[in-house]
């Protein structure tokens, strides 16, 4: 793991960007597509707002989430509304989005045909993760029924993360795990103290251990 510590969260917002940027357009020089997979939330909205600016061939970038509720584009919750809106905006309006929600269908009865959706863009070229106090990332709760599953090297490329009258869907550890350039943003000092933790914990009780080993962490007070 590389940690990259800021003075504060507008620098670090603006360099993750430039960081993401340029990595992609590495990845631009020797493939036909290359792909993003971002987290969700407000905290790298700013990453967006900066990002989507960049000078890059966009229309050869997928861009997918690394998890997702499984509530149609039009809810305040939808993470896919909150990347239409800060990600796929300037001249990243070009970049071809990879939905995980099908309107009409349940989640159970659509992980087949989004997991085939998803094939041609793994392994993921570079990959954004958030880390919760709790030490989760993108929909791998610690403590959680299906986390076993979801961890597993056998694992499909999604799983399904039931939360209340929500149902949340994620990338699976292998699919985060195996992508080629990974990014995880964090600020303030609980989650640092969080990030400490988890380096000494397996990912069953640390989920984003799965990431860590080669793993860039951003963090700022």
């Amino acid at each position: 793991m590389k940690l990259e510590t800021y003075p504060d969260r507008e620098m670090l917002m603006i360099d993750l960007a430039q960081h993401l940027a340029g990595e992609l357009e590495n990845a631009l020089f020797s493939n036909d597509k290359v792909s993003l997979a971002v987290p969700g939330g407000t905290t790298p909205g700013p990453v967006f707002d900066a990002l989507c600016a960049a000078s890059l061939d966009w229309a050869r970038v997928q861009v997918m989430l690394s998890d997702e509720r499984w509530v149609p584009e039009s809810s305040e919750r939808s993470n896919t509304r909150l990347i239409k809106e800060r990600l796929l905006q300037n001249r990243a309006a070009d970049a071809e989005f990879v939905p995980f929600f099908r309107q009409g269908v349940a989640a159970e009865d659509a992980m087949s045909e989004v997991g085939i959706s998803l094939e041609a863009a793994l392994p993921l070229s570079v990959l954004l993760l958030g880390m919760g106090a709790d030490m989760h990332t993108a929909s791998l709760f610690p403590g959680a029924a299906e986390l076993d599953e979801a961890l597993s090297t056998d694992a499909p490329i999604m799983a399904i993360h039931p939360e209340g009258q929500e149902t949340r869907v994620t990338l699976t550890a292998k699919v985060l795990a195996a992508a080629l350039s990974t990014h995880v943003l964090i600020t303030g000092d609980e989650k640092r103290e969080a990030l400490e933790r988890a380096q000494m914990l397996d990912a069953h009780h640390a989920p984003i251990k799965t990431v860590l080993t080669n793993a860039t962490v951003h963090w700022a007070p």
